[in-house]
């Protein structure tokens, strides 16, 4: 089977059909065939002016941009690999991990000039490409235009396997340093295949690509999956919620993902209710729990809304919830894509009964081959081929999904299992919550209790005096009486990790262990 460079077969198929559209250069259309001359360029000139070879690192610390893609094919044409820098780290941070990877070369955007000097004053020395000419951290870093005096003819075939590594991206850890999946080509091929075969994607679908490209889900939720298909993906360098109802309205938007984070902000947004969605087919949402209501909220507007579920280590995607199942199963993720096994195991590894949770495993060609140096922690994750996600979910009669919560977050009550999800949902529906977390804490009774930290809608903050009686109240009528929080904190935001995730560890430290 043929796993090497399927963009330049793609521009073989579609030459002239649009393959992206850059929102910092005026929407400048790049077709498949000048796509694939960039990369080519761009692999020439990794190779020839950095010597990059099978299996050497190129780290990337940058927004989104054209570039960035550019740099990730033409990994992909070498047998390199990309390492994709979390911007949002501290130059301590990224020195662990580029320490950890060891890249041949760090190419960095203008954003990250400080960074790279921070870097290098603490002996990091990896050579620099600047991706701007006017940005550079030292004035003699070469600059990434230099790549166009580079000829795009085509390079000598690499031998490239399923097994042969593209891309080591960080899970989003909360203590200690990330760990890195090795994303092989395989993995992202079967992605590929399972999300165009499975999500029923087109040739003319649209999409906006505003989701951080050092998260797999900026890579391979839709970025893969359309290049292969011959789709288009509009490059914007980061989320801007005007930006996106302009796309929407202005250039056919048919799809879109992003996080919950996002999908509040585009509903908070003076230019909701007027917004055309007209085009739009649906859109998914990832990376948390998404709160009920904004489900509710697009389903008003006429907009078919789906919570999605994938983790770095396996793909990402992984299910898909049918049109006819999106208003009366709100909120889980649905049915395993084609190319994927599922099972639910209890505390004894025993497989699970419908309705009851336990432990989400996943096998299939999409997941990753391991953490990058990390043998002892890809032997305790992946076992007997079987990932273990450490994630709780439950599968009803149906054999339709539901994720209810991390295993390490599970509250035990009274001997009574709590999943901070079902709780959180809950809250979640009350009218003046804005976001919510569930954390445990110890209890002289129940050995473990339920607190909520709440946020509030910002018309809410002022108005409501009794919060934490009402939200009780609130719960009383729709939780069982263990899960029904026993403190309520309210806050003006919820901390988040790098991975844009609520940081429960932080709250436990900051209310739990020093309150």
């Amino acid at each position: 089977m043929y796993i090497g460079d399927w963009l330049a077969r793609r521009a073989d198929l579609t030459p002239h059909r649009i393959a992206l559209l850059d929102a910092a250069d005026n929407l400048r259309p790049i077709t498949f065939r000048l796509w694939h001359t960039n990369v080519s360029r761009t692999a020439r000139f990794l190779a020839g002016r950095f010597g990059v070879q099978p299996g050497d690192r190129v780290a990337v610390l940058a927004m989104n941009c054209v570039a960035y893609l550019d740099i990730w094919f033409a990994c992909g044409k070498l047998g390199a690999i990309l390492q994709n820098l979390n911007w949002r780290l501290t130059p301590t941070e990224l020195a662990g991990l580029i320490a950890d990877a060891e890249p041949a070369l760090l190419i960095y955007g203008p954003d990250f000039v400080e960074q790279v000097r921070a870097l290098r004053s603490a002996g990091i020395v990896t050579p620099g490409i600047a991706l701007d000419a006017d940005c550079r951290a030292d004035p003699g870093d070469p600059v990434f235009a230099e790549r166009d005096a580079y000829p795009d003819t085509p390079l000598q075939a690499v031998d490239l396997t399923a097994d042969t590594p593209w891309i080591i991206c960080y899970t989003g850890g909360t203590t200690g340093l990330p760990k890195g999946a090795i994303l092989t080509h395989g993995n992202v091929f079967f992605n590929v295949v399972n999300t165009v075969a499975g999500w029923g994607l087109r040739p003319d679908d649209v999409t906006i690509l505003n989701a951080p490209l050092f998260h797999t889900g900026g890579l391979n939720v839709f970025t893969a999956p359309l290049a292969h298909i011959g789709g288009m993906s509009i490059v914007c360098r980061q989320f801007d919620p005007d930006q996106v109802f302009d796309l929407i309205e202005q250039q056919g938007v048919t799809i879109y993902f992003g996080v919950p984070t996002m999908f509040l902000a585009l509903q908070r947004h003076p230019r909701w209710e007027t917004a055309d969605f007209s085009r739009v087919r649906w859109m998914i949402s990832g990376g948390a729990p998404c709160p009920p209501p904004v489900f509710e909220t697009f389903r008003r507007r006429g907009v078919p809304f789906r919570t999605g579920y994938g983790l770095t280590e396996a793909g990402p995607n992984t299910f898909w919830l049918p049109d006819d199942d999106i208003e009366h199963k709100a909120g889980s993720v649905g049915y395993p894509l084609p190319h994927i096994d599922l099972r639910l195991v209890n505390e004894r590894g025993e497989p699970c009964a419908p309705g009851e949770v336990g432990e989400l495993q996943i096998r299939g060609a999409h997941v990753c081959a391991g953490y990058w140096r990390r043998p002892a922690e890809t032997a305790a994750t992946i076992v007997d081929g079987w990932l273990r996600t450490g994630d709780l979910a439950r599968r009803d009669e149906e054999g339709c999904y539901t994720i209810v919560g991390r295993l390490k977050d599970v509250i035990i009550s009274g001997g009574e299992n709590i999943y901070p999800a079902e709780v959180e949902a809950v809250i979640a529906g009350h009218p003046a919550v804005l976001e919510v977390a569930l954390i445990g804490a110890p209890d002289a009774t129940w050995g473990e209790v339920g607190w909520a930290v709440v946020v509030l809608h910002e018309a809410s903050r002022q108005q409501i005096t009794d919060i934490e009686r009402q939200i009780l109240d609130y719960c009383r009528d729709r939780l069982a009486r263990y899960k029904i929080p026993k403190r309520v904190i309210v806050v003006d935001a919820l901390p988040r990790t790098g991975a844009g995730k609520i940081d429960k560890r932080a709250l436990r430290r900051e209310f739990v262990v020093e309150g």
